[in-house]
């Protein structure tokens, strides 16, 4: 059981939790929030993010890209602790509940719904398998910003509210580039292992320093995304929860800078729960 919670990668939860939690918090404010369909979205996003975490350790391992005693979380199927075949059908099995979940959701947003969800369940296995894995070609911060910002936040407000918004929009991208910065921690930290087996991060593509400043500009563009698509509806509060989280970013960024190896598995995490957290205050604040 410890094994395959590790796989879940519980530190990177936070990212499909905060982008449906957004949208919540969109939807309070323009008086059109639906907690049914909304809880709905947050199953399915949580569920399809562990499938992706699950296919990531599945097919890291199939290609030759894993090997023990790595600095990030321990791998179950590179130690050993779970067989290949368990985590591919863990994998595939998860992401059917995810799939079920999200046919419900079209009782709310209609037929094209499908569409989007297949694009998603694709999107998580495409991260890491396929002719051309995402997470190989330097494009993982890219899906980041779609499959974790800018999807999740439209969608889950459309079923609620069964429109768009560029508020919305804006508040979607910038929650893209908050999650982007979790997988940056993550290749930040792992950039010397995937040099090793030939996986080009986008750290390993272009150094740690310039993934490092891809983590500020992302903060910095984050803030005032979520100020321009907030200000209108919170008023003086979106002014602290902006400046909040771009002030802990940078926090963060200077502790990154000054840590290497195992040491920024916590800054994964935070990275994260800042994300969370910032979706929190939304809710409050709406």
């Amino acid at each position: 059981m410890t094994a395959w919670i590790e796989a879940m990668r519980l530190r990177t939860l936070p990212v499909s939790v905060a982008g449906v939690f957004a949208a919540v918090a969109m939807a309070m404010a323009d008086g059109c929030f639906h907690w049914v369909p909304a809880a709905l979205c947050l199953a399915f996003a949580v569920l399809a993010q562990i499938a992706s975490n699950f296919a990531n350790e599945y097919y890291d391992f199939k290609s030759g890209l894993d090997k023990p005693g790595r600095d990030g979380p321990r791998r179950g199927v590179t130690e050993g602790d779970i067989t290949p075949e368990a985590m591919k059908q863990a994998t595939y099995g998860v992401l059917g509940l995810a799939c079920c979940i999200g046919l419900s959701l079209i009782y709310w947003g209609g037929w094209w719904l499908l569409l989007a969800g297949v694009v998603i369940a694709l999107g998580a296995v495409a991260y890491s398998a396929g002719p051309y894995p995402l997470s190989r070609h330097a494009l993982g911060e890219v899906a980041v910003l779609f499959f974790f910002g800018i999807i999740p936040v439209n969608l889950t407000y459309y079923v609620q509210s069964g429109c768009f918004t560029p508020q919305v929009l804006c508040v979607s991208v910038a929650f893209g580039a908050m999650g982007a910065n979790v997988l940056l921690v993550n290749n930040y930290r792992d950039a010397d292992d995937d040099r090793t087996v030939g996986k080009m991060t986008l750290a390993v593509r272009y150094g740690r320093t310039f993934a490092l400043l891809i983590y500020v500009a992302d903060a910095l563009a984050a803030a005032a995304l979520l100020y321009a698509g907030t200000f209108i509806r919170f008023h003086h509060w979106v002014w602290s929860i902006s400046l909040g989280y771009c002030a802990l970013s940078l926090l963060l960024a200077y502790g990154i800078s000054r840590t290497t190896g195992r040491a920024l598995n916590p800054y994964l995490g935070r990275t994260a729960v800042l994300m969370l957290a910032t979706a929190i205050a939304l809710i409050c604040a709406a």
